[in-house]
């Protein structure tokens, strides 16, 4: 090629491939969190957009859009561009345990997202009013046992609904649920003493619980949580050997999104829970176990989590909304 025609060719045409694949994204990127300010998915997002930026090289914005336990946030992510500009930040509310739990579930919940990566799970911990008179789970069940429906329970997500009544199933008593819009009001309600149990992520629970407003009864994992060694677990305090409910967080772009940009984000999930800061907030300070993936580990992950959840749902007797 001579040196008038090498002049005249556009300026893109003249870089690397490697380079053109860099190019994207151009502008931020918006990270779609279901749920309120303050929740545990919200904690997670903005954790994981910080860190991600270094790999993008552009910001990614995370927006809150809760409301009807999540569906509302994922719908949005359902219906944007499938470009990877448009992210959620998703959890086994709106990506397992929807479609058993609502009757009209405005997305595909299958088929709807591509997976780009697990991020973490964490057990929820079994809280109660510090001034509480149930000092231990198996008393809180007793005092249900005595008075069916006589205890109440928040729930603000899917995983709590589901953690609350399976162990009320479980355990063989009715409890009454409360159903709230975020955590953070959840809380409130329960510190003050308008509702006496709530299942909820370390993230909400543990801080009141450190500043001695909450007691944490029990944690919901099978295994005790490092966050909270000395609570036992659900299986101990209640004596149910069967009981387990973990919740888990991922992030999701539209299906259709281009595979070399899934594999980009994907990169930039996997540099972020690596970080030093990102490690130690998720792992020390909120209890949780990072586990990034690839994109195929993680859509494997989340069909046998759907079928794990669908049959939680259905076991604890919970009828579709």
């Amino acid at each position: 090629m001579n040196r008038r025609a090498l002049l005249a060719l556009p300026a893109a045409a003249l870089l690397p491939a490697a380079a053109l694949a860099q190019a994207w994204p151009s502008g931020p990127v918006r990270a779609i969190v279901p749920f309120a300010p303050g929740s545990a998915t919200d904690t997670v997002g903005r954790l994981l957009a910080e860190g991600m930026r270094a790999t993008l090289g552009q910001p990614v914005v995370v927006e809150n859009r809760a409301g009807a336990n999540g569906l509302i946030g994922a719908e949005a992510v359902s219906r944007a561009p499938a470009d990877g500009t448009t992210l959620l930040v998703g959890t086994n509310s709106t990506n397992a345990a929807a479609r058993a739990l609502f009757r009209q579930v405005p997305f595909d919940m299958e088929n709807g997202f591509v997976p780009i990566s697990t991020i973490a799970t964490v057990p929820l911990l079994v809280a109660v009013k510090a001034d509480s008179p149930h000092r231990t789970l198996a008393d809180l069940i007793a005092a249900a046992r005595a008075r069916p429906e006589g205890i109440s329970y928040a729930n603000a997500s899917s995983s709590q609904h589901v953690a609350s009544a399976s162990l009320a199933a479980m355990a063989g008593v009715q409890m009454l649920n409360v159903p709230y819009r975020s955590s953070p009001l959840a809380v409130q309600d329960l510190l003050a003493g308008r509702v006496d149990l709530f299942i909820a992520d370390q993230a909400v629970i543990l801080p009141q619980a450190q500043a001695g407003a909450l007691r944490i009864l029990a944690v919901t994992s099978a295994e005790r949580s490092a966050a909270v060694p000395d609570v036992p677990t659900v299986r101990e305090a209640a004596g149910l050997p069967e009981y387990e409910v973990v919740a888990w967080f991922a992030l999701f772009a539209p299906a259709g999104t281009p595979a070399d940009r899934v594999a980009l984000l994907n990169r930039a999930v996997v540099a972020s829970v690596a970080t030093e800061e990102v490690r130690a907030r998720l792992g020390g300070t909120l209890g949780m176990s990072v586990r990034a993936s690839t994109p195929e580990q993680a859509a494997a992950f989340v069909r046998a989590e759907t079928t794990k959840w669908t049959n939680a749902i259905r076991q604890a007797g919970i009828e579709p909304q």
